[in-house]
């Protein structure tokens, strides 16, 4: 089974990588672009069926892939 984690930052936490991201957009000629967040994305492959994946997943991001003070994190099983 093959899941894909995104992991992204909580609202009102500062993105600096996206802010950076933004102003070398502009830097480099593209207009109107209003906003750019960061976003990690982990496609993990496990053998599980899918009651048990999600509650590996759910412990994966919990004590590795998110910081819970700053990230939220969605999961979907493809």
């Amino acid at each position: 089974m093959i899941a894909e984690v995104r992991i992204e930052l909580k609202e009102g936490v500062a993105d600096p990588e996206g802010r950076n991201t933004q102003k070398a957009l502009e830097l480099l000629g593209f207009s109107g672009v209003e906003k750019v967040r960061s976003i990690r994305v982990f496609e993990i492959t496990l053998e599980a069926a899918s009651e048990d994946a999600r509650g590996q997943l759910e412990e994966m991001c919990k004590r590795l892939l998110a910081n819970p003070v700053i990230h939220r994190y969605s999961i979907q099983i493809k």
